[in-house]
């Protein structure tokens, strides 16, 4: 059996897997205008099994909740809403999205080992007035009554689970069995038989035990005998087998019983038939049977906490690989077998590091799916209309960076409703925009990074609303020359806020600088550009992975570097006569009729020994969002696989990343070299 934290992580998962799933289906009536019946019977599944789940962690109150939300969509179920009714959609909406937070708050409650909320009241008063009005009090009582009186004998019928046969009228069997310890097997078991419903009626199957539904204890008799399901024909049992191919945690099936032939006449089960060591060669529907027996299930969830530890030791063996292969004691010793090995190593270490990494890649559609909700929510608060687009969701990155974008993500999207889009449909029909403004949140995969935008068609930034601003807070001087670009930066400032009221979504001096803040601790970079008057786009470019990288190596002096791969355009060797100066006496080289700055990472660093004439070192062409300049070394001296290792934290205190650090890799010789990021280095440049 599973650890009680186990069974919670399992219960804060699906639970939170479900209310995701909930979010999205009423999200999309609300647009349609209406709940289809394929969307009510999700609805009433989805609570059910909350409800049930949370019954089992004995969580009474988000247990009712989930009850009565059930309720409601089992009067929508069980009856049309009439034309006078129909007014009371907009109110199910609210409470229904009002639930999924009451939920959501209670399993972060659960997952920091809070107390969970204790009054109620407020969503259960809600709930039950929203249900007088969709039926009636009399018959909304009924439906309550009936419902305690199914329940009543369901838990009379599951008192005897462990003797029950199944119905004679359903011969053709199917045993099911669960991953061990993969906890709530009960549930999961009625979860089989509450999709199985779909396509077969009541009385063409049964199963055991039968109060899986409502008793909890069931799920023991379900993992000491496995979960027997009957069925009236082969045809129903060969769907059922597809419900339980796509079914989460199941171990492995087994058939049982008689196939009826077209004449009647039984056929002997699998099972039987495989089990006779000597008997006649089985039928090919039973060799057919009998592979399905041996199916397991494909798919398994894996704690995150475990792929951390792998990747931890996947980039120990790279270090370690590394080291052995450029050991100075091999250096100039010629020997075949061992080159010949050290490259089978080196290629199974790279296969190693491939499936590692890709075990943690996971599309960001469920961190983007969830900006739907912040659309909607703030488009109502406003009173703004406007529809949120999303495309590239399928592209994958790292689980612990999809985990830590939503918030910038959230951000990003709620300066556009707030800021960008205009106040009100008329006022943009006024500009001759369409009156239902768009948000666009998009991702790309260019193949070392992801570049994530968010864009708007709203009103663009005001350069000089932006500017008397800054300069009123300390930013900028009023006798300055800026840049658009340069004014754009400025909503990237710790606290900068162009609203002068505090509202609930800006004012308060939290905005745009969380967003920078957050990237950059992902090793990424933010940019922003706007028109005034056609809208403004915000652009995030995130690593796809924190935990390994293609470099290059390049020296300075006696000290070594390391740029990723994915900064580098091109390296060159130049004369001084191709270096010019600029009007404040900075370098620049002229590259494909653009003239791009030069940084020489000696002076930068402080470091005594290097190359100081241009033809005796090397540039690198370095590119990160819209900046793109030249870095001058002493010389490469190749690419290498490296593992990024934070810098010790007492370094923070002295603001390592603004001078373009960020972090470092153990060479094969054993010695440390300092990882670049490409961005904050120009930046470190411009500030000295």
């Amino acid at each position: 059996m599973s650890s009680g934290n186990d069974i919670l992580d399992m219960y804060l998962y699906e639970t939170g897997g479900l209310l995701e799933q909930l979010e999205e289906t009423v999200l999309q009536a609300e647009r349609a205008g209406g709940f289809s019946q394929e969307d009510i019977n999700e609805i009433f599944r989805i609570m059910h099994t909350v409800k049930g789940s949370s019954a089992m962690m004995e969580l009474e109150k988000p247990a009712e909740v989930a009850h009565r939300i059930e309720d409601l969509f089992f009067i929508l179920r069980e009856n049309s809403l009439t034309q006078e009714q129909q007014e009371h959609l907009a109110a199910l909406y609210e409470l229904v999205f009002r639930g999924i937070d009451y939920f959501r708050g209670e399993l972060e409650r659960l997952a920091h080992a809070a107390p969970l909320t204790d009054n109620i009241d407020g969503i259960l008063n809600s709930i039950n007035a929203l249900a007088q009005a969709l039926s009636g009090e009399k018959e909304n009582q009924k439906g309550c009554e009936n419902e305690k009186n199914i329940t009543d004998e369901a838990m009379t019928a599951g008192s005897t689970a462990g003797e029950e046969t199944v119905c004679k009228d359903h011969p053709c069997r199917l045993l099911v069995h669960f991953d061990e310890g993969c906890g709530m097997e009960h549930l999961r078991a009625y979860m089989l038989v509450d999709a199985i419903r779909d396509f077969c009626s009541e009385g063409s199957f049964s199963f055991v035990p039968s109060d899986v539904e409502f008793n909890p204890a069931s799920a023991e008799t379900v993992i000491e005998k496995g979960f027997l399901m009957g069925f009236a024909d082969a045809k129903s049992r060969d769907k059922a087998i597809s419900v339980v191919k796509a079914a989460g945690s199941v171990h492995s099936y087994e058939l049982q019983g008689d196939v009826p032939t077209p004449e009647n006449k039984p056929v002997k089960d699998a099972a039987a038939e495989a089990s006779a060591a000597n008997g006649p060669k089985a039928e090919p529907n039973a060799q057919q049977n009998q592979a399905e027996v041996n199916h397991k299930e494909s798919l398994i969830s894996v704690s995150l906490d475990k792929l951390d530890q792998l990747s931890a030791i996947v980039g120990e063996i790279v270090i370690a690989e590394s080291m052995l292969i450029s050991s100075a004691e091999l250096q100039g010793v010629r020997m075949d077998t061992f080159s010949k090995n050290a490259r089978q190593l080196r290629k199974l270490t790279a296969e190693l590091q491939d499936i590692s990494m890709s075990l943690r890649m996971v599309p960001v559609a469920n961190t983007f799916q969830k900006m739907n909700r912040i659309v909607r929510d703030m488009s109502k608060k406003l009173g703004k209309q406007a529809q949120l687009v999303l495309e590239g969701s399928d592209t994958e990155v790292d689980k612990t960076i999809v985990d830590s974008i939503g918030d910038p993500i959230m951000h990003m999207i709620r300066n556009s409703m707030d800021h960008g889009i205009e106040d009100s449909p008329q006022i943009r029909q006024a500009l001759g925009k369409d009156p239902v403004g768009t948000v666009k949140l998009s991702a790309e995969d260019t193949g070392s990074e992801v570049i994530i935008t968010v864009s708007d068609d709203g009103r663009g930034v005001d350069s000089e609303k932006v500017l008397q601003k800054a300069i009123q807070s300390g930013l900028a001087s009023a006798d300055g020359e800026y840049s658009r670009k340069d004014i754009l930066n400025f909503l990237l400032m710790p606290g900068f806020s162009t609203n002068s009221t505090v509202t609930e979504f800006s004012g308060r001096g939290v905005g745009m600088d969380v967003v920078k803040q957050s990237v950059e601790d992902l090793g990424g970079s933010v940019s922003i550009a706007s028109e005034e008057g056609m809208g403004m786009t915000t652009t995030i470019r995130i690593p796809l992975t924190m935990a390994i990288m293609d470099g290059m190596e390049l020296s300075v002096g006696d000290s070594i570097f390391t740029i990723p791969i994915s900064y580098i355009r091109q390296s060159m060797k130049v004369e001084e006569a191709d270096i010019l100066l600029d009007s404040g006496g900075g370098e620049m080289i002229k590259l494909h009729d653009r003239y791009y700055p030069l940084i020489r990472a000696k002076e930068l660093f402080g470091i005594p020994k290097g190359a100081d004439a241009i033809s005796d070192g090397i540039l690198i062409w370095l590119e990160s969002g819209d900046i793109s300049y030249c870095l001058f070394a002493d010389r490469l001296l190749g690419e290498q696989q490296i593992v990024i290792k934070p810098l010790p934290p007492y370094l923070n205190s002295f603001d390592i990343k603004d001078w373009g650090i960020m972090g470092c890799s153990i060479l094969g010789d054993g010695n440390i070299s300092i990882i670049l990021d490409a961005a904050n280095l120009y930046a470190a440049a411009g500030k000295n």
